[in-house]
């Protein structure tokens, strides 16, 4: 199965050399790979969101190698790894929670340790392993090595994995936590529809708790239902309830962001 497709997705942002650098080691020794830049806009060391963005977007994204680092433990005792699932894709990236909730979606079929010299940097610095490691190795299995050659196997039990939480839902409450910010301020929570039409009477309207501020939103199905500045909340595409402004910023009006808790209640 061909894996010369790799997609990257970081916490690195676009305004230093990072994501130019990885992508320049990969095009040194995979020159034919193609690399889908997945995002590079994840919250610094945000792995819970790097995570499930990275499990959202999986089914959109063609079988091959998913390069993912988003790596606060960098230059630790952390492994870098390489995770096969059954439907042949390779995630490449640290061992620490970010590559699993896709690949356990998707069904682990083996995992491998990067520690091969051959399939890094002849230099390998404590503090940019996506460059030294990461990119390396997601570039040599495009190019055709084969996982095995990266490193050891690793028992698929050890990996790390981190709990995406279930929102608590009561009679007239939600519990939730805040999984994605995107660009444009609007706030993805791990509620889901069915969450929501659970609760008792809320007529379309529902007070939005945070830990200091209290804010009321309207039940949407698109934007063009609301009023321009009208706080919102909506299911997004991948099915998550999400916060937002029409034509407005909710991340900033709130304050916001991944990880917090917001609290849906019925007026």
């Amino acid at each position: 199965m061909s894996r010369s497709v790799i997609t990257f997705l970081t916490d690195f942002g676009l305004q230093d050399d990072f994501v130019g650098t990885c992508h320049g080691v990969i095009a040194g020794i995979a020159p034919d790979a193609h690399v889908i830049d997945l995002t590079h806009g994840i919250a610094p060391q945000a792995v819970l969101q790097g995570a499930v963005v990275l499990h959202n977007t999986i089914a959109y994204l063609p079988v091959g190698v998913h390069l993912a680092v988003v790596d606060p433990g960098v230059g630790g005792d952390r492994r870098a790894v390489a995770v096969v699932t059954r439907d042949g894709r390779v995630f490449v990236g640290p061992d620490n929670g970010l590559l699993m909730v896709a690949a356990d979606a998707l069904g682990v079929d083996r995992a491998h340790e990067l520690v091969d010299p051959r399939y890094r940097l002849p230099v390998v610095s404590r503090t940019f392993h996506a460059r030294d490691v990461f990119a390396p190795a997601a570039a040599h299995l495009a190019a055709g090595v084969a996982v095995e050659e990266l490193g050891p196997a690793v028992p698929v039990d050890s990996l790390v994995r981190v709990d995406v939480p279930e929102p608590e839902v009561g009679r007239t409450q939600i519990s939730t936590t805040v999984l994605v910010v995107d660009r444009f301020g609007n706030v993805a929570t791990n509620a889901r529809r069915s969450h929501v039409d659970a609760l008792s009477a809320h007529e379309g309207r529902l007070e939005v708790r945070l830990a200091l501020d209290r804010y009321y939103a309207s039940l949407v199905e698109t934007f063009a239902e609301a009023q321009v500045g009208e706080l919102i909340l909506y299911e997004d595409s991948y099915g998550l309830m999400t916060l937002a402004i029409s034509s407005g910023d909710a991340a900033k009006l709130t304050g916001v962001g991944p990880g917090d808790e917001i609290r849906f209640a019925v007026t």
